[in-house]
């Protein structure tokens, strides 16, 4: 029987933020024990688009927490979303335009090095001058790269792919509201079966029409739940500032910038988006294990230490819920 989930995109939770200046292995280790007590067994800490000033601080005490003990076991190596993505309106999302930067080699190698090389995932715009070169160089070192926060057409998203990108980051989501018809970045993905498709299944990031199709269209290998939690999940309802950015957190849960009209990441964990999509009916116990579990392991290529979760209790799937 399964203990829980794994979530390659995990921005924060309770009041910590892994992008915020002066990240502490303290609170690296509230984050690993909140999200253990809701079912996520191991996680990815993605740093957002940052400054150096960030990178130069956070990434290091990030790399030191995959060797802590009781960390180590549900850490499974950084996920820097961006800062190579695009400078767009809509595109860039909730991503801070001060410090977007092109593709470089250079650039990401002083990223690794200060990560100790502990990245294990890059999400980057493929259309951005140096994007190809730079997939190439880091798809051959092991590190997954996938394709997120972009406006690429077909050409580049296929040029891609030959160079090593394996997935999309957050599908539906990280890209202007209006886009055309045909082609469009969504369509182009789906059709690169090299691609594996992440999707944010909280109820509020994708309506359920897209969700249906996106089932309907891939194979079961091909998905990939995230929760793209953000600082503040777990909190209450309320008004906050997170990511630099005055949000609301509705009853419903539902995560937001008001002024800028858009979601800021979500307040949900990997538990809530696996109800939700339970809710939905679309997959049975098995494919939910491995859209949830399973799929994001064989992503990065990595398999869990099992008898470090035996003292947990099983978590089990009565047709309905997870609970």
């Amino acid at each position: 029987m399964k203990k829980g989930f794994i979530d390659l995109q995990v921005n924060g939770y309770m009041g910590v933020d892994f992008s915020a200046p002066g990240l502490t292995l303290d609170e690296v280790r509230l984050v690993v024990t909140e999200l253990r007590e809701r079912k996520t067994l191991a996680f990815c800490p993605t740093v957002i688009t940052s400054s150096w000033e960030v990178y130069e601080s956070n990434l290091p005490v990030l790399a030191e927490a995959m060797w802590e003990p009781d960390l180590r076991p549900h850490l499974l190596g950084i996920h820097l979303e961006g800062p190579f993505i695009s400078p767009k309106d809509g595109a860039r999302g909730a991503h801070p335009l001060d410090c977007t930067a092109p593709p470089s080699i250079e650039s990401y190698e002083r990223l690794r090095e200060l990560a100790d090389d502990s990245v294990s995932l890059l999400t980057l715009a493929p259309e951005l001058e140096g994007a190809a070169e730079l997939i190439r160089h880091v798809s051959h070192s092991g590190v997954r790269v996938s394709l997120g926060h972009h406006l690429a057409d077909a050409d580049r998203i296929r040029r891609a792919c030959r160079e090593g990108a394996t997935a999309s980051t957050h599908l539906g989501n990280g890209i202007p509201n209006l886009i055309p018809r045909h082609p469009n970045p969504i369509w182009d993905q789906l059709d690169c079966e090299q691609l594996k498709i992440m999707m944010i299944t909280d109820g509020h990031h994708l309506p359920d029409c897209f969700i249906r199709v996106v089932t309907r269209l891939t194979s079961p290998d091909r998905r990939i739940v995230v929760s793209d939690s953000a600082p503040i999940g777990g909190y209450p309802p309320g008004k906050y500032e997170t990511l630099g950015q005055e949000v609301v957190l509705e009853t419903s849960g539902k995560l937001w910038n008001p002024v800028g009209d858009h979601l800021v990441g979500s307040s949900a964990c990997m538990a809530e988006c696996m109800n939700y999509l339970a809710s939905l009916g679309l997959l049975n116990e098995d494919e939910l294990w491995a859209v949830g579990y399973s799929n994001p392991l064989d992503y990065l290529g990595l398999r869990l230490d099992e008898h470090v979760y035996a003292s947990l209790p099983d978590l089990k799937y009565d047709g309905i819920r997870f609970q």
